[in-house]
């Protein structure tokens, strides 16, 4: 008799992954900093970064409602920056670090 096994469920469920894109007066802010404090302080896995137009992005995985909060964050920035714009867009479920770090 052949026995077929079905592969292992997986112990951790699958989180939804964000990509935020953060404008306005973000960078040489604390903004990353900022952002990675808010992450870690919620349970969040990813990134944050400086991208080259002046912009902010990162990256975070967790649960629905703590990426609302994080989202929320974002949309307040630290003393000293002013946010215009967050765009939102669900990211592929990538390989990511078990915690939140500045690149």
């Amino acid at each position: 008799m052949v026995r077929i096994h079905s592969p292992r469920p997986s112990i951790f469920p699958a989180m939804p992954v964000r990509r935020y894109l953060i404008e306005g007066r973000v960078q040489g802010v604390g903004f990353r900093f900022f952002t990675r404090n808010a992450a870690r302080a919620l349970g969040l896995s990813g990134f944050v970064r400086n991208l080259s137009d002046g912009s902010v992005e990162a990256v975070a995985r967790g649960s629905e409602e703590a990426l609302e909060a994080f989202e929320q964050s974002l949309r307040r920035g630290p003393a000293g920056s002013r946010v215009d714009a967050v765009e939102r867009t669900d990211a592929a479920q990538v390989p990511m670090q078990s915690e939140f770090v500045i690149l």
